[in-house]
């Protein structure tokens, strides 16, 4: 059997890797890697920490790429891979514009799509945008759905997916992370911005699109004052290479002594980082995923989260862009509200997803 994966973002690479890898040392199947490089050089970094090759390299990123453009692209040089390898199944993952046009392209050439991280929703097709549709449109298409969560599942079966076509297996965020934890264990990083044991420090990130304009002005202006309020308090600041990001970033926050705005850091890196911090401010989906299995409170700066488990389980807590100076404020004065975001069990699973896929892929092409 010729399995394709396909993916295009660092985020889809740090989920993808561990399932890919899995199958590759099988030699049960023929397995192939395309990437799309949707994400050029921070995708680039997690495929040379986990020592990957891929097979086709579309290199489809241009600067200032509208959405339009960049999915046009992707069908038509998607398509010329499928036409060339025949793959008998495609993996794709999540909600990203590669995913999407990936499960098309497979979809005009009558090819079986299997869907990793199916079934998180929303249910506001702009929020997040675009890839609240990007996901639903997937799962249009998918025949496996390999949901994370019961939240998920349940949300496939509410749009009348088969049940026999839905298997909940976690997230193989985890996977990744417990192996970057265990590769960088001994590693001492000089960073652009080094921890101090001596001071508490805020990890943020921010690029979603739904944040660009009046959102980002609202995100960097509550750093701005938290900064001002807790001077013993560092705010750590990797910028996302999209000038969206990058202007309301340098104009607000580049002069203030205790916020450090570094470059994209290597996935290795940002794990460091990520593991030593206090807290994290963040609009990411991965982040939500796996900074309670290192036991650190998440702030998700969005009106609304696909990752309803994680509200649920306490792990994350929504504040929107409005609201994140109160809550940071909370965590940092509050010991007793700190503790009670720290405390709560990761609702994504235990480092297992990528075996359970693998042996239910293998059982399925054995009874089939």
């Amino acid at each position: 059997m010729k399995i394709l994966f396909i993916f295009g973002t660092r985020p889809e690479a740090i989920k993808m890797i561990p399932i890919y890898t899995k199958f590759k040392e099988s030699r049960i199947f023929d397995v192939k890697l395309c990437i799309t490089a949707q994400h050029r050089e921070m995708l680039d970094d997690v495929m040379s920490f986990f020592d990957i090759k891929a097979d086709y390299d579309l290199n489809i990123m241009q600067e200032n790429q509208t959405l339009e453009l960049l999915t046009s692209r992707l069908l038509l040089k998607i398509s010329i891979i499928l036409e060339e390898y025949k793959a008998d199944l495609v993996f794709v993952h999540g909600d990203t514009t590669t995913s999407f046009v990936a499960s098309l392209a497979s979809f005009y050439k009558k090819i079986d799509v299997a869907h990793i991280e199916a079934g998180l929703r929303t249910d506001n097709k702009y929020s997040p945008f675009p890839e609240e549709i990007n996901r639903q449109m997937t799962a249009k298409i998918a025949k496996y759905h390999f949901a994370p969560s019961k939240m998920a599942k349940e949300n496939l079966l509410m749009e009348k997916i088969s049940e026999k076509r839905i298997y909940t297996v976690g997230n193989s965020v985890i996977d990744a992370l417990f192996l970057t934890l265990e590769k960088i264990k001994n590693e001492n990083f000089i960073l652009s911005y080094n921890p101090n044991n001596k001071r508490k420090f805020i990890l943020i990130t921010g690029h979603r699109r739904e944040n660009f304009g009046d959102g980002f002005l609202n995100i960097c202006n509550a750093i701005k004052s938290l900064s001002l309020k807790y001077k013993n308090v560092d705010f750590v600041y990797p910028v996302h290479l999209n000038p969206n990001v990058q202007k309301p970033v340098n104009e607000i926050l580049s002069n203030l002594k205790n916020v450090y705005l570094i470059e994209p850091l290597k996935y290795q890196y940002f794990i460091y980082l990520m593991s030593k911090s206090y807290l994290i401010l963040t609009d990411s989906g991965g982040i939500q995923e796996e900074a309670p299995s290192l036991g650190k409170p998440v702030l998700v700066m969005r009106n609304n989260t696909e990752r309803p488990e994680a509200l649920a389980a306490g792990t994350v807590k929504l504040v929107g862009t409005l609201n994140i100076e109160e809550e940071v404020s909370s965590l940092i004065d509050d010991e007793n509200e700190y503790k009670k975001a720290t405390k709560n069990s990761n609702p994504y699973g235990d480092g297992e997803t990528s075996k359970k896929i693998f042996d239910i892929v293998k059982g399925i092409i054995v009874n089939e």
